[in-house]
């Protein structure tokens, strides 16, 4: 059966994991346009998108709202079992959901997925651990390379690039 759900880390996967403050003490983060306009895509193409974070943002909140992200998850502690509500919810099983993550705190996440993505940089016992470790960093195209490879294995390729056609 398809993925139906992509879950995603913040910090570490849709950004470099750097977390700079203003002197005003505003945070501030960078996001890859790249992985952006995947998850739009992936959303556009009738599939669900969340965001499983550790860390409070409005930052966050106004992205998940550019992209069309409706499942947003700020705050949690136990990355696991915020999944394993998220999935109740939608009615979903572990083999219709992939994930990202790029450290510990990440793997109960990862962990009940039935596809367990790592950015090239997450740390050590996740790459190991992870089923499919990109050769992206986080926050330089990781969610992108993983989004295209669900693409491919989901047989959803072409309907992706016709989302962008011109003409």
């Amino acid at each position: 059966m398809a993925i139906e759900l992509i879950v995603l880390d913040v910090d570490g996967c849709l950004t470099d994991g750097r977390i700079i403050y203003t002197a005003e003490g505003d945070e501030i983060k960078a996001f890859d346009v790249k992985d952006g306009l995947a998850i739009a895509s992936w959303i556009r193409l009738g599939k669900k998108a969340a965001i499983i974070t550790g860390r409070r943002s409005k930052i966050v909140e106004r992205r998940a709202e550019e992209l069309g992200i409706r499942h947003l998850y700020q705050g949690v502690r136990d990355k696991g079992a915020k999944l394993d509500e998220l999935m109740e919810s939608l009615g979903l099983r572990a083999y219709q959901v992939a994930a990202i993550g790029d450290d510990l705190n990440d793997w109960p996440m990862l962990d009940r997925a039935g596809r367990a993505y790592a950015p090239a940089d997450a740390v050590a016992l996740v790459r190991q651990r992870a089923d499919w470790v990109l050769e992206a960093r986080g926050g330089r195209g990781a969610v992108r390379e993983m989004i295209e490879d669900l693409l491919e294995i989901e047989g959803l390729r072409e309907e992706f690039m016709a989302l962008w056609s011109v003409g």
